[in-house]
């Protein structure tokens, strides 16, 4: 049986700065957005440009990397696994 793989990649810019937090059992969390932007012609042969934001979370020793390195608007190369989450 083959294995499944769940990666992304994503390439875009730092929407706000990182906001750490600690959790309750002591691990480093750091959030983030990043936008990924895309051109591409609409019905009447206009270029429209479309943007996709994404909500980042890394953890531990990335999460103090991101916190003493990034800013917002700051370039970013991302690599991953993607986990959608469902709020009611």
């Amino acid at each position: 049986m083959a294995k499944s793989v769940n990666k992304v990649i994503l390439l875009g810019h730092l929407g706000r700065d990182p906001d750490p937090h600690t959790t309750p059992g002591g691990r480093l969390v750091v959030n983030f957005t990043v936008a990924t932007n895309r051109t591409r012609r609409d019905a009447d042969g206009n270029q429209v440009e479309e943007t996709e934001w994404f909500r980042v979370a890394v953890w531990d020793q990335l999460a103090q990397t991101a916190e003493q390195f990034l800013r917002k608007g700051a370039k970013i190369y991302l690599e991953g696994r993607l986990q959608t989450r469902r709020y009611v």
